[in-house]
């Protein structure tokens, strides 16, 4: 029986045809497994994250929410910010809200408020360090978020304040947001009236700041 050619190229063609659609959807399973589990974010924050004198919804916490949804990462952010609170009411909050929502990520923006109140940087430094350990021993992945204060505390307070976020950071293998403020700080005009906390334009560029940190953390 002579061989036909063309019949053993149109079986290679849709060999080749077949192969190529299995290996698309393949990539395209792994390209959807790295987000595939439902996450659960629990914020830890001051009045820099819990809206202080904003709209509700356009904090940082909720325009992550959003993007999380624009991503298509299924993640559930339970916001337990607090204007006003200091490491300290942080450190004794924490274990209720791991015990409760059982958290893959906590991020901590605290610190702020031990500064202002000119708290010692060695009990900031105790509270945030018991903080990553309770979050780490619940299996929960943490994010520092780092803060600076205005020079007129002095040079020295100010550089260690400063410091103590990377070195806590970098001391428990947690990942780090350098400076929250970053490119806001400098910026009169993102300010609300008291110049202290960020209005709603400059809730993005924080936003912006976190987010190449949180995203290995909840792609993993």
């Amino acid at each position: 029986m002579p061989f036909d050619f063309r019949l053993s190229h149109q079986v290679g063609t849709l060999f080749r045809m077949t192969l190529q659609m299995m290996l698309t959807l393949m990539l395209a399973s792994l390209a959807t497994t790295a987000y595939s589990a439902s996450k659960t974010i629990v914020v830890l924050g001051d009045s820099l994250s819990a809206e202080y004198g904003l709209e509700r919804g356009r904090g940082w916490v909720n325009l992550l929410q959003q993007k999380l949804a624009t991503e298509k990462i299924d993640a559930h952010i339970v916001n337990a910010s607090i204007s006003g609170e200091t490491t300290s009411g942080g450190r004794s909050r924490l274990p209720t809200l791991l015990t409760k929502h059982k958290p893959d990520v906590v991020i901590i923006e605290l610190g702020a408020n031990d500064a202002l109140r000119g708290l010692s940087l060695s009990a900031t430094q105790d509270n945030l360090q018991a903080m990553i350990k309770n979050a780490k021993d619940a299996k929960a992945k943490v994010l520092i978020i780092g803060m600076q204060i205005p020079p007129n505390y002095g040079g020295d307070y100010t550089r260690q304040f400063s410091a103590l976020f990377p070195k806590v950071a970098k001391d428990s293998g947690s990942a780090l947001v350098p400076f929250m403020l970053k490119g806001v700080a400098e910026k009169s005009e993102l300010f609300q009236a008291d110049r202290i906390h960020p209005n709603e334009n400059a809730h993005p560029i924080i936003l912006n700041n976190i987010w190449p940190a949180l995203e290995p953390l909840i792609a993993k």
